[in-house]
């Protein structure tokens, strides 16, 4: 039926007949579009079409087996349905059953119908510090493109975006979402063609010669996922939320909450001591931090970015006994103890670099790009592998207190020639994943956090093989916001590291009060990254409320449901609502003030219309008010879930870079 109201007749100079959209649509089907396949060899290959021969289905996948006879290839494409979660994922596999070797250029993970109507499309962009700044754009005759060569996911080109009505919100409106799970190079396109059908098309981008396949080889893509909502960008959010929740992650808040962290970096950055990090665990261990983690600077010759890189063994001009007395140290004040790595790189001025120099990825004749005085090691190399992993296997096997990793990466891939002069982002990916794999089997207490200058490599590419990504580079909690925000429609708060940062921001130089900045930061995986010596009386006295709130309400913040509210420029509001409605976190975070007398109404979505709710304010404990508000007379009221929903309540004249936080329990 559908195919008789669908029918196209025969346009003005246009084909007959048009070609398919398949989902790997090839130019040996005539199709004018952006082709899902591009291969060449030594014949005709590049004319590839595929002819579906088998279907293998079971109650959430589905295998589409298609073959190219004439050329000796197999095509497979893989898709799945997450019931729960709404969500659709899509791999493509290429094998190549012919004699002659084949190039393969690009085989897209899926191209995917765009439905009618969703003229509109939200971009994630960015840079180091600001990650996950959200674009609007009108679809538009012609394609979108954004290209990511950076070896990386990127800080800049994230590889996912929204498509949607024009008039979708937060809470209403049609849109899909699509996120290639790629920590390498990848391409996304968004094409409005000519005939009006428009088709979205995510993979990995592939470099000149990269992969070929010979006589026997396979490639296989990368994962696209792809959900859906009804009602809204909240809704969508929130299916990708239950599927990582479901689908991705090793663990959950009932089997080992996320600790407080506390991060040295912002405390001393260089300058390690051990005499100052053990007070600098005295300080912070009475806060509430239960995870210390040990950053950058504590490995042989590491006394600023431009050397030691590469040689990773305990400095003994600084530690003189090793790291054995801090981490027992630590873990005598009940904490836990990380480190940091950077293994993927190497300085010039290293033991390492010096005795093998040819470990490095580069291009012959041409000298490397300059880039935070380091270079990226060749990880298709066996040889670099084995060494990092005995390396890393030492420091752990000497100290098995060490529970957590900070894995960090600070420069793109410019030159990504290996030692046969091959590009390698596609293998340096592959053999990243295998590695990290083979550090977690070798040490399964381990967790690892995915760090790449703060945002630089988040996707759930490699998010399956670590536990948290460090967000971005800026703890600026007004920056934070909005980057938290961009992120959260892809991921939920619990992976999301989010620290409260200096009094003045060591990159944008604001100064920003301890309760906003806590209060921003308690909506993630929580810690601090400061010199806790700078603290007065007050301010500790508030980070230890607000690690106290975070424990008491963690639970419900890494399992709950996130809505979000519409943007208005003036503030940033989102509730988090536990999965049976009995519970509910909400925050509103006034970034500046209204041009009007007074602010407007605070809308509690989520809540359950039929349950009624007893309100409280639980943060800040003292807020700063221009006159007496509203807030002297809901505290601990008991209001119905409807009136909450719908009428909302009257928020209070505060000053700029204030935040709130209502807690909201069924009665």
């Amino acid at each position: 039926m559908l195919s008789q109201l669908f029918t196209r007749q025969e346009a003005k100079c246009a084909p007959a007949v048009e070609p398919p959209l398949s989902i790997t649509p090839s130019h040996g089907e005539g199709f004018t579009g952006a082709p899902g396949i591009e291969l060449h060899g030594p014949a005709d290959q590049w004319a590839a079409a595929f002819t579906l021969k088998r279907v293998e289905q079971s109650q959430d996948r589905l295998e589409l087996h298609s073959e190219d006879d004439s050329r000796g290839l197999t095509l497979i494409h893989t898709i799945t349905l997450d019931e729960y979660a709404q969500l659709a994922t899509f791999q493509s596999h290429i094998k190549n059953a012919g004699d002659a070797d084949i190039t393969l250029a690009w085989l897209s993970a899926a191209t995917v119908p765009i439905a009618d109507g969703m003229t509109r499309l939200k971009a994630f962009e960015g840079r180091w510090s600001a990650e996950f700044q959200t674009q609007d754009h009108d679809l538009f005759m012609g394609s979108y493109v954004r290209e990511n060569r950076r070896g990386k996911t990127s800080h800049d080109t994230f590889p996912g975006f929204i498509t949607c009505a024009p008039f979708t919100s937060e809470l209403q409106g049609e849109c899909y979402g699509f996120h290639l799970g790629s920590s390498g190079n990848h391409r996304t396109r968004v094409e409005l063609m000519a005939d009006g059908r428009a088709y979205a098309q995510l993979g990995e981008l592939l470099l000149p010669g990269e992969v070929t396949l010979t006589s026997g080889d396979s490639y296989t893509s990368p994962v696209l996922y792809v959900g859906y909502s009804h009602a809204g960008f909240g809704h969508l959010s929130r299916q990708f939320h239950h599927y990582i929740r479901a689908n991705v992650l090793s663990h959950t808040p009932d089997v080992k909450p996320r600790p407080v962290h506390y991060n040295t970096w912002e405390g001393i950055y260089f300058d390690h001591d051990p005499a100052t990090l053990k007070a600098l665990a005295d300080s912070v261990a009475p806060l509430g931090v239960e995870r210390f983690v040990l950053d950058d600077g504590w490995f042989k010759g590491r006394r600023a970015d431009n050397a030691g890189l590469g040689d990773w063994q305990v400095d003994k001009a600084i530690y003189p006994e090793g790291l054995g007395p801090l981490i027992e140290h630590v873990t005598s004040l009940g904490m836990e103890f990380g480190i940091w790595f950077e293994p993927e790189m190497v300085n010039p001025d290293s033991d390492l670099y010096r005795a093998h120099p040819e470990w490095v990825l580069s291009v012959d004749s041409h000298p490397q790009v300059p880039f935070r005085n380091q270079y990226v090691l060749d990880l298709t190399n066996s040889d670099v592998v084995d060494y990092l992993f005995a390396q890393i296997d030492d420091v752990m096997n000497t100290y098995p207190a060490i529970s957590y990793i900070k894995w960090d990466m600070n420069r793109d891939i410019n030159h990504p020639g290996n030692l046969a002069g091959k590009p390698a982002v596609h293998a340096q990916t592959r053999a990243l994943y295998r590695l990290l794999a083979r550090v977690r089997d070798a040490h399964p207490q381990l967790e690892i956090e995915s760090c790449c200058s703060g945002g630089g490599r988040i996707d759930l590419g490699i998010l399956a093989h670590t536990d948290r990504f460090w967000t971005s580079d800026s703890n600026d909690a007004l920056d934070r916001l909005e980057i938290q925000r961009g992120f959260s429609f892809f991921f939920p708060p619990e992976i999301m590291g989010a620290h409260v940062g200096p009094r003045d921001c060591h990159i944008t130089g604001r100064h920003i009060p301890i309760e906003t900045r806590a209060a921003v930061a308690l909506f993630g995986h929580m810690g601090m990254e400061m010199d806790p010596r700078e603290l007065t009386g007050h301010e500790r006295n508030v980070l230890a409320r607000a690690f106290a709130l975070y424990k008491q309400h963690r639970s419900l913040i890494h399992s709950g449901d996130m809505y979000r509210f519409d943007e208005d420029g003036l503030n940033v509001c989102f509730g988090i609502v536990s999965q049976n409605k009995s519970d509910a976190l909400y925050a509103y975070n006034s970034i500046k003030e209204t041009t009007r007398t007074t602010p407007g109404k605070f809308r509690f979505h989520g809540l359950a219309a039929d349950k009624s709710y007893r309100l409280s304010l639980i943060w800040p404990e003292q807020p700063a008010e221009y006159s007496p508000s509203v807030l002297s007379v809901i505290e601990g009221q008991v209001f119905s879930g409807e009136v909450l929903l719908h009428g909302g309540l009257q928020l209070p004249v505060l000053f700029p870079q204030t935040s709130l936080i209502f807690h909201l329990s069924e009665v």
